[in-house]
């Protein structure tokens, strides 16, 4: 877990409210939902607990606001990424290579599906899925799968994707890419 520190008066440094995501974002793929808690996070920072407070009332604040940051970096910006890509297969190709690839640092996606009945986090959760299935189904529809279908294989390759975050997350080093033949399997008629 995170080490207490004493702040000495004069040493701290000012942190903004992207910092404090940012923080927040680390200390969850790395000591899950109960790492977000203002006292520690603080003293990891170098800071003191009333600079937290200066950007967020209380930890559920803070929670929303890391969460939020989470969906717009990990589900948004990928998005955008993933169609400066031509055919819909470099796009599935890249979508898992990017997303697999950022498993890798830590899982804030498993922290975040473990504490999947809090309050602050369960809408957040469910609107990202949703989005996330429904472009997948997107990209599924541009490679000429019906409707219905799509949305099968939309299922089965987030599927794939949580089953690759949970096996990094407690099985390092047996999970390995699948990218390749993922996208094989998946595009196959």
């Amino acid at each position: 877990m995170f080490a207490k520190h004493t702040v000495a008066y004069g040493s701290v440094v000012r942190r903004n409210r992207d910092d404090w995501t940012e923080i927040a974002l680390r200390a969850l793929a790395e000591g899950g939902l109960a790492a977000v808690a203002i006292e520690p996070l603080a003293a990891r920072a170098g800071a003191t607990k009333g600079s937290v407070y200066h950007h967020f009332p209380n930890r559920e604040a803070l929670l929303k606001a890391t969460v939020e940051r989470w969906e717009r970096e990990h589900t948004e910006k990928v998005i955008e990424l993933v169609e400066a890509e031509k055919s819909p297969q470099d796009k599935l190709r890249t979508l898992f290579a990017t997303v697999l690839d950022r498993t890798r640092k830590g899982s804030v996606e498993m922290a975040l599906q473990a504490g999947a009945d809090n309050e602050v986090i369960a809408p957040v959760l469910k609107r990202v899925t949703e989005r996330r299935l429904s472009y997948l189904t997107e990209l599924f529809g541009q490679l000429g799968f019906d409707r219905e279908h799509a949305r099968k294989r939309a299922l089965i390759a987030f599927s794939l994707y949580l089953g690759q975050v949970q096996m990094v997350a407690t099985l390092p080093g047996l999970a390995e890419s699948v990218v390749d033949e993922a996208v094989q399997v998946l595009t196959r008629n």
